[in-house]
């Protein structure tokens, strides 16, 4: 089954980077029976939304009574809203949307038969000690570093154990996203939204030193990837509904942060010019030195759209969106 355009779609977080970059790639496939769901009241992301083609604008704190009013009038939910900030280290600030309002999500779905996509993230993968892959089994081991992570994780053991469910559901772990509509983000924003206005402002930019033996200093490796490829993916997952479970949205090839960098000096015809600082003493003992997503399972599943490389990625998003300041 796909995804008709009379039909109804939710997308939590609508507001948000990832949210609203999805809002904007449905509308170009023709998709516009779209309902919102955000705390709208954010000045900064407005630009992420102006624009876009929907039915509905519902606050998060009202979303469930708006269902209650609107029975039968939603066909499918892609819920990507979540407390996304990694230095907030308070746990039950994350337990209540990322923990709490998932479970309420979910049991909504599960009731009225609506296929469901919900973020997970790679931060539940914790330093990597169990690999990166998205297997249902070993959920129950991770070890997050932050409680961002841990509360991702702690709702995927969640629904591991649950009897009733939606009809489909797909928790995607983001890898590193960047991409457009990520400006409102200040410190969470990516590296090279970061690493852009550094080089721009100052022709030079600043990496993490390294402080572990096995790595040189700006040699550090992520799993970068472009959000129109999670926008795809999110997508494909619900269009196709393979077998239910966790899925790796992520590239599948890490690459280093000074490779990061040198290609957006090269999209900026500049000559490379890195500085490396000590990495901050409050992350340090929780900085991942290494992330790649193994992409096998959607990938067996069926999707086989090519994966936007580390250059082409950049050189989109400082082109056509950072050097002017434009949205998706």
């Amino acid at each position: 089954m796909s995804m008709q355009k009379n039909e109804n779609i939710v997308i939590t977080g609508a507001a948000g980077f990832i949210g609203s970059y999805l809002v904007g790639y449905l509308n170009s496939l023709g998709y516009e029976n779209l309902i919102l769901v955000d705390d709208f009241s954010a000045e900064k992301k407005v630009h992420n939304y102006t624009g876009k083609k929907y039915l509905h604008k519902v606050h998060r704190e009202q979303f469930f009574e708006w269902c209650e009013h609107h029975p039968g009038s939603v066909q499918y939910v892609f819920h990507l809203g979540a407390r996304t900030d990694t230095t907030e280290m308070d746990y039950n600030v994350h337990k209540k949307w990322n923990v709490d309002y998932s479970k309420q999500i979910w049991e909504l779905c599960t009731a009225n038969n609506i296929p469901l996509v919900y973020a997970s993230s790679a931060a539940t993968y914790g330093n990597g000690e169990h690999g990166y892959k998205d297997d249902n089994d070993i959920v129950s081991q991770l070890h997050p570093l932050n409680p961002y992570g841990k509360s991702k994780n702690d709702f995927d053991i969640w629904v591991m154990e649950q009897k009733h469910m939606p009809p489909f559901w797909a928790g995607v772990k983001f890898f590193n996203v960047y991409g457009p509509n990520e400006y409102h983000k200040g410190r969470m924003a990516s590296v090279i939204f970061h690493a852009y206005h550094q080089i721009k402002k100052n022709g030079s930019v600043k990496l993490f030193r390294s402080h572990n033996p096995n790595y040189k200093d700006g040699e550090q490796m992520r799993d970068f990837v472009y959000v129109k490829d999670v926008a795809s993916m999110c997508i494909w997952l619900m269009q196709n509904q393979p077998k239910s479970g966790l899925y790796n949205v992520g590239s599948g090839k890490a690459r280093s942060f000074k490779d990061l960098a040198t290609a957006i000096f090269t999209t900026l015809n500049l000559e490379p010019n890195i500085e490396f600082i000590d990495t901050p003493e409050d992350i340090r003992d929780k900085y991942q030195y290494f992330t790649e997503a193994d992409m096998s399972k959607i990938m067996k599943a069926g999707y086989n759209q090519p994966f936007t490389s580390l250059e082409e990625g950049v050189r989109d998003y400082v082109t056509n969106y950072l050097e002017h300041e434009a949205y998706f």
